[in-house]
């Protein structure tokens, strides 16, 4: 996993930036607090990254639909743009490595050994 995390690119943004970013993109808008409470940081630190992806146009904050005393923050269209990049970019390095490190059989083994682990957490 390190090694995935280190293949993308790191020209804008830090890997708690990236992460914090990426929990936006799939659980949707939330605090600051519930952001910080779901990557297991303190609310202070996640105030500093996401002034840092607002400051880059990575998030917007808007008030809270359910309530307006609270700001979500949100990924824009930009934030999403980036994410594309360092997904595609941990893709092509993880193909790469693939293809450079495992034979044929290796590579047919890995894709049942990835069919047995989802069918194993479907059942869980």
């Amino acid at each position: 996993m390190r090694r995935l995390r280190t293949s993308s690119s790191d020209r804008l943004l830090s890997p708690t930036q990236r992460s914090a970013l990426s929990r936006l993109d799939r659980g949707g808008p939330m605090t600051t607090a519930a952001l910080a409470r779901a990557e297991y940081v303190r609310p202070q630190s996640m105030r500093g990254t996401v002034g840092y992806l607002e400051e880059q146009g990575l998030v917007e904050r808007a008030p809270d639909p359910g309530d307006g005393r609270q700001l979500v923050v949100s990924v824009t269209g930009q934030g999403l743009a980036v994410l594309a990049e360092v997904r595609a970019s941990k893709r092509t390095w993880l193909t790469q490595a693939l293809s450079d490190h495992l034979t044929a059989a290796e590579l047919r083994t890995l894709a049942e050994s990835v069919a047995l682990m989802e069918r194993l957490v479907e059942e869980s």
